[in-house]
């Protein structure tokens, strides 16, 4: 292995994105891949969406909601705005 590589542990929704995104985004993919980033890519995907999943489940707790209703809330906000992507155009 070359030790000059940096490597990206990918957790559930780094592989959740992975599998969203080679359904829906094979294209992107694609250039990810030929560019060696979609290791880096997939890991800021999920390292984005904990971050603000945290944030914005601790609004909705101050705001008074449930552990699990701001949790349940949040993953609704925040899943679309790097793992589940919307498809890519056919053209």
């Amino acid at each position: 292995m070359n030790a000059t590589k940096k490597t990206f542990p990918i957790s559930a929704y780094g592989l959740m994105a992975e599998r969203h995104w080679r359904e829906f985004r094979p294209k992107m993919v694609q250039g990810l891949e030929e560019a060696g980033k979609l290791e880096e890519a997939l890991y800021e995907a999920q390292e984005r969406t904990l971050d603000e999943l945290m944030e914005l489940e601790t609004k909705l707790e101050a705001g008074g909601l449930t552990k699990q209703q701001a949790s349940d809330q949040a993953w609704e906000v925040v899943r679309e705005r790097y793992i589940l992507l919307p498809p890519e155009d056919e053209n």
